[in-house]
């Protein structure tokens, strides 16, 4: 049987009995993990275990492990890793040293990640921030041109992908112009559509076989002048799929975010109208969790393989040797 088309969060480090049965019940696709979940390796890889235990599968299981202050699991049982602006710096010197730290810092975070059970990262961000945007990306980011953001970024997923664990492209189709934080509100973008094209919308081209897509809380005036991505159609259809390309499994960003209005399951159903093939949702809200698994349907098979068919593999390289050369290309690159 196909599990349901959203993905969850929990509230705390270990699964309660009612999220077991919750989980066990509504059958979400995935589950996402928070700085609430996570204490200690021991503990993420026993709680990732019991999700899957409980959901009978090897369901995926996300967080946001970006570097910088998007890092759901660091010190002092992890390490610390830059931001992504770190990575564009060191572009500036040189493009080839930025892509091969690029790339072996996402070796080894998904080594970390790996070994505590977790499997999806949601990265790399292609969004090309500008000036006074919000600075809900600001540096996240890794560059002002669409071509610099994408060659890192392109380096990112690799190294996510090489050591086993699947990158998600985000914010589609970009969310770099957004004058507000869509977790508090609802960015619209005014400029106009050929523009978005040659510089937001062509840092997500070069990535568009990635095996899965976020989408952008953020309303593009000149394209749908009310939805904003996440549940528009015309977004979706014709820049997401259509001119940008993407080709994999397309999730929400969260739709518990004050960016959207209505109801949980209309934005719910909203979004999969739209064209997303699974919603997010992040809060652990176990009343919020219900309402939302009552909304959705089962996920198409096809979705679930196209997604998940480049999950799993072991990090066999020597990482001691690639944290070295890691830390001697950081500390050579960054002026």
């Amino acid at each position: 049987m196909s599990p349901r088309a959203f993905i969850s969060g929990i509230a705390d480090k270990t699964l309660s009995a009612a999220e077991r049965s919750f989980l066990r019940d509504a059958d979400p696709w995935g589950v996402i993990f928070f700085g609430r979940n996570v204490e200690s390796p021991e503990q993420v890889k026993r709680l990732s275990a019991s999700i899957r235990d409980a959901l009978g599968r090897p369901a995926p299981i996300l967080v946001d492990q970006e570097g910088g202050r998007v890092q759901r699991l660091g010190p002092p049982h992890w390490p610390s890793y830059p931001a992504g602006a770190v990575y564009g710096r060191i572009y500036d010197a040189s493009p080839e040293r930025a892509r091969r730290v690029a790339y072996l810092g996402a070796y080894l975070m998904a080594a970390d990640l790996i070994a505590v059970g977790i499997d999806v990262d949601c990265l790399p961000i292609a969004d090309v921030p500008v000036p006074g945007a919000n600075s809900v990306i600001g540096d996240r980011a890794y560059g002002d041109s669409a071509a610099k953001v994408a060659a890192i970024a392109e380096s990112v997923a690799l190294g996510l992908l090489q050591c086993g664990v699947l990158p998600v492209l985000k914010h589609l189709p970009g969310h770099g112009r957004a004058t507000a934080d869509s977790h508090h509100a609802l960015p619209v973008v005014e400029v106009d559509r050929l523009t978005l094209l040659a510089t937001d919308f062509a840092a997500f081209q070069p990535l568009k076989d990635l095996p899965l897509g976020m989408t952008a809380h953020v309303v593009y005036a000149d394209i749908d002048p009310v939805a904003p991505a996440t549940t528009s159609l015309t977004v979706v259809r014709d820049v997401i799929r259509g001119s940008i390309g993407f080709s994999g499994l397309l999730m929400s960003d969260d739709i518990s975010m004050e960016a959207l209005s209505g109801p949980l399951q209309q934005r719910a159903r909203a979004a999969l109208a739209a064209g997303c093939d699974v919603v997010l949702h992040c809060n652990g809200n176990i009343d919020e969790m219900q309402e939302l698994a009552a909304a959705v349907p089962l996920m198409p098979a096809e979705a679930q393989i196209r997604a998940l068919e480049r999950r799993g593999a072991v990090a066999r390289d020597d990482l001691a040797k690639l944290r070295a050369e890691w830390t001697m290309l950081m500390n050579s690159g960054v002026s």
